[in-house]
C-alpha cells in the first residue's frame, strides 16, 4: 500500500524569552522559506518564562509576518475558555491568515491551572466537549447560546468551512475514546512510546468506527526530532535527553531514547520518519522542539535546517 503523503510542520526551536513577537515571528519566516508546511505552538500557563498563556496572540504575529505557512495550535485548551471567545479567537486568526488555522485542542492536566481558572478537574471532558460542539455550530453559522442565554451569532466566522481542521490532543484512554467519538483526528504528545501510541491509535480507531465517522483523514504525530552530521554533537544530545528529568514524566522509564525521539544523522532520520509512516500512517509530522536548556541556537537552526533536507531534497 502506498504510504501517505506526508506533511512535516515545526514547533520554535528556540522560545524567545522576552515574549516579544521579533524572535519567534523569525523562526516561523525561516521554517516558511525551508518549505515546512506548518509552525504550531503549545498553551501553557503558570510555568515561569517558558509559559504560553495566549497562543492565537502569538501566532496573529507570525501570521502578519508569513503567507504560506500554517498556523497551528497543539494544544489549545478549551475547558479554561469561554465557548463563544473561544470561537472569535480562532475565526479571527483564520481570517487575519486568509484560512491557513489548525487547530490543535486539548484538556490541560495541570491540576493547578483547574484550581487556579476555577474549574473542577473531574469536569474537564465534559466542558471540553461542550465547548467544542458550539465552536463548532458557531464557526457554521448557527445561532447559538450558553446556559440558555439568547442566542447570537458569531462574527466573523472562519475562511476555512465548515470550520478550520480540528485535532485533539489527548493522553489516558478517556480522552482517547473522547476523541473518537466525536470524529477528530487524534493528536499524538511527543512522549509516547512506539508501544503507547499503538495502543492509542487502536482505540481511537475503535471509537470513531463504533461511532460510525470510519477512518481518520489525518493521522498527525507530534515527536521531538534532532538531526545533525557532528557524531561528538549527537553523542552529547543523546546523553542529556535521556538524563533529562521531565523527558520521562509520561513515559515508562525503561523506555529507549529512539523509541520517543528521533535523533541522529540524516539518513537515520530519514528511516525512522519513514518508520512512523509505515507504523502508524502518519500524515502530519510535528517536529517539536528539545526540552532541555542551553543548547547553542546555532546547533538548533542547523538541526532544522537537515531536516528541511531531508524532507524537501
Amino acid at each position: 500500500m502506498k504510504a501517505p503523503t506526508l506533511e512535516i510542520g515545526v514547533t520554535p526551536w528556540l522560545l524567545p524569552g522576552d515574549g516579544t513577537a521579533t524572535h519567534l515571528s523569525r523562526q516561523a519566516e525561516r521554517a516558511e522559506a525551508l518549505g515546512f508546511a506548518s509552525f504550531f505552538l503549545p498553551e501553557n500557563h503558570f510555568t515561569g518564562q517558558g509559559a504560553i498563556p495566549e497562543p492565537m496572540m502569538l501566532l496573529s504575529a507570525v501570521a502578519a509576518n508569513t503567507r504560506r505557512i500554517r498556523l497551528g495550535t497543539s494544544s489549545y485548551l478549551l475547558p479554561v475558555r469561554h465557548p463563544l471567545h473561544a470561537a472569535e479567537q480562532v475565526a479571527v486568526l483564520d481570517r487575519l491568515s486568509n484560512g491557513r488555522v489548525t487547530l490543535g485542542v486539548g484538556r490541560g492536566m495541570a491540576a493547578s491551572m483547574f484550581s487556579a481558572f476555577n474549574v473542577a478537574t473531574r469536569d474537564k471532558r465534559r466542558i471540553f466537549e461542550e465547548c467544542l460542539n458550539l465552536m463548532c455550530r458557531a464557526w457554521q453559522g448557527e445561532a447559538v447560546s450558553l446556559d440558555g442565554s439568547e442566542p447570537v451569532e458569531v462574527s466573523p466566522r472562519p475562511v476555512q468551512q465548515p470550520h478550520p481542521p480540528v485535532w485533539v490532543a489527548a493522553f489516558g484512554p478517556l480522552a482517547i475514546r473522547q476523541a473518537g467519538r466525536l470524529g477528530f483526528p487524534y493528536l499524538a504528545s511527543p512522549m509516547e512510546s512506539m508501544a503507547m501510541l499503538h495502543d492509542k491509535h487502536q482505540r481511537h480507531r475503535e471509537a470513531m468506527n463504533e461511532a460510525g465517522h470510519g477512518l481518520p483523514d489525518a493521522v498527525p504525530l507530534m515527536r521531538t526530532v534532532f538531526v545533525s552530521r557532528d557524531v561528538s554533537v549527537l553523542k552529547r544530545m543523546r546523553e542529556r535527553l535521556e538524563s533529562n528529568a521531565n523527558a520521562g514524566s509520561q513515559r515508562d522509564p525503561e523506555t529507549k531514547l529512539d523509541d520517543w525521539v528521533i535523533i541522529g544523522e540524516p539518513e537515520q532520520v530519514r528511516d525512522a520518519i519513514e518508520r512512523y509512516r509505515e507504523a502508524f500512517g502518519m500524515t502530519h509530522l510535528i517536529a517539536t522542539r528539545l526540552r532541555i536548556g542551553g543548547v547553542d541556537e546555532a546547533v538548533l537552526e542547523r538541526s532544522v535546517n537537515e531536516l528541511a533536507e531531508i524532507a524537501f531534497a
